[in-house]
């Protein structure tokens, strides 16, 4: 990520109650005869959130107001904890070393990239983790979990590095917790205090920051 991202984490308590998900962009054309061809603009879903659901008293408007100033309104991004979607598998669930596949051994590859997949078969959605949480990250070679010293994760980044090279074709697994990457989505926070102790929640805009 540029230099530009701060690696601190939105207010939680906030963002667990927030509101939002992924947003695709799909150019639809109308023909003649009454069909449609609808085209995938963007290659990768976009996240959105509104934050603002999560304000539900003043200092919890206060931690968000120094944050955003923190981070300059629209200026740095930082990471937002999806409630729904920040494991490598259920939210129920502890992520386990194989929930996740990172790829194939080839006897000299020691780096995989962190990724999360969407359904099965030839339409199924690869997302690429570039922001695990410190310390989740499980991985297993073949179906075995391996050992805290046998790899390290960058944090930043997602990058699993194994120690050893795995044999080829030995299947790479994961499971972590993961942020997203945002940044706010305006640089007007605007608060109506009357508003605000009448029940009216205020907009807190983000979107992810596509890595």
């Amino acid at each position: 990520m540029p230099a530009e991202f701060h690696e601190v984490l939105f207010p939680l308590d906030v963002s667990v109650r927030g509101s939002g998900g992924p947003v695709r962009l799909t150019e639809i054309v109308a023909l003649a005869s009454g069909r449609e061809h609808r085209n995938s603009r963007w290659a990768d879903s976009r996240r959105r959130y509104d934050a603002g659901f999560g304000v539900r008293s003043l200092d919890a408007l206060h931690a968000v107001l120094a944050f955003f100033e923190e981070r300059r309104g629209r200026l740095h991004g930082f990471r937002y904890r999806d409630r729904v979607d920040g494991r490598s598998g259920p939210p129920s669930r502890e992520p386990g070393p194989t929930d996740q596949p990172l790829g194939l051994g080839d006897g000299a590859r020691t780096a995989f990239p962190l990724a999360k997949t969407y359904g099965t078969g030839a339409s199924a959605y690869r997302r690429l983790i570039a922001k695990p949480v410190a310390g989740s990250v499980r991985v297993a070679v073949a179906g075995r979990a391996l050992a805290a010293g046998d790899f390290t994760c960058d944090p930043m980044t997602g990058l699993v590095t194994l120690t050893a090279a795995p044999a080829p074709g030995a299947a790479v697994t994961a499971g972590f917790a993961f942020d997203v990457p945002v940044r706010f989505d305006t640089d007007d926070l605007t608060v109506n205090l009357e508003a605000f102790t009448a029940g009216e929640i205020p907009r807190v805009p983000l979107v992810e920051i596509v890595p």
